[in-house]
Parts: C-alpha cells; sequence; structure tokens
C-alpha cells in the first residue's frame, strides 16, 4: 500500500535580525554593491599615488625612511591598493582581495595619524586639521566595507 503523501510545511522567511526592518534582499543587493564600489574606490586612490605622488609623501611617518624613501612608500602602497582593487573586482579572488584591503587600511592608519600630527604642529588652517583628524574615524567603516566585500 502506497504511504501517504508527505506534507510540507509551509518555509519561514528567515529573518535577518542584523538589521532589523531592512528585508534581506536589500542586504544582499548592498553587498553586491559593496565589491565593484570599493574596489573603484581602491583602484581610484591607488592611481593617485602614482600621478600625484608628492601628495602623499608627507603621510610617511618618519620611522619607516629607514627603510625606504618616502617615494618608494607611497609606490608601494599604490600597487597594494592597485592590486586589493584588481583581486575585490574578480570574484574569483574577492574574499582574499577584500581581506587584503582590509589589512591594507588597518596598514596606512598611521599614515592617517601622521597627517593629522603634522598638519597640528604646522599650525594648518583649521577646516584642514578637521578634516586631517576627521579621517581618523572613518578607516573603520572602510575597513567594514572591505570585510563586506570580502563576504559578497
Amino acid at each position: 500500500m502506497p504511504s501517504a503523501p508527505r506534507l510540507r510545511r509551509p518555509s519561514r522567511a528567515r529573518k535577518d535580525l542584523s538589521r532589523p526592518g531592512r528585508p534581506r534582499a536589500d542586504r544582499s543587493r548592498l553587498d553586491r554593491a559593496a565589491a565593484p564600489a570599493l574596489a573603484a574606490l581602491l583602484g581610484g586612490a591607488g592611481a593617485l599615488h602614482f600621478a600625484r605622488p608628492r601628495f602623499f609623501e608627507p603621510l610617511i611617518p618618519p620611522q619607516l625612511i629607514g627603510v625606504a624613501s618616502r617615494r618608494d612608500w607611497v609606490y608601494a602602497s599604490g600597487v597594494g591598493e592597485l592590486a586589493c582593487a584588481a583581486a575585490i573586482a574578480v570574484p574569483r579572488t574577492r574574499r582574499a582581495g577584500g581581506l587584503a584591503s582590509a589589512a591594507l587600511l588597518v596598514g596606512v592608519f598611521p599614515g592617517n595619524i601622521q597627517m593629522a600630527l603634522d598638519y597640528r604642529r604646522r599650525n594648518r588652517p583649521a577646516w584642514q586639521q578637521a578634516v586631517a583628524y576627521g579621517r581618523l574615524p572613518m578607516q573603520v567603516p572602510l575597513v567594514l566595507w572591505a570585510l563586506r566585500a570580502a563576504r559578497g
């Protein structure tokens, strides 16, 4: 005798508890957009290191100059940003690129600190000092953005 057909329970949509009120579809759309946007940002910043290296040279902490010149550090960080951008842009290497980008963003943080300290010491205009110090907490969302790209 054939067995009775099994009744299926209606599927329950999974709630996204990390973002109350935001549907899951929106979050995945954000995740998909995170990688190309970050790749564009890092690619542009990396290219700027080669187009305008003088702008970035003062960001190099003096402790690093004994290892290589300021210009060498600027070019190396530009190469790093371009490599991370390329890795994030390719879905196959996106995870590694996102993790490398997060590490890079943590690694350049001392340069952001150096910039803020230099602007204060040199009595730069208040708005420049505000921008320099305002950049410091912005590094956290950038690192989180890179980690989000690695997940997506």
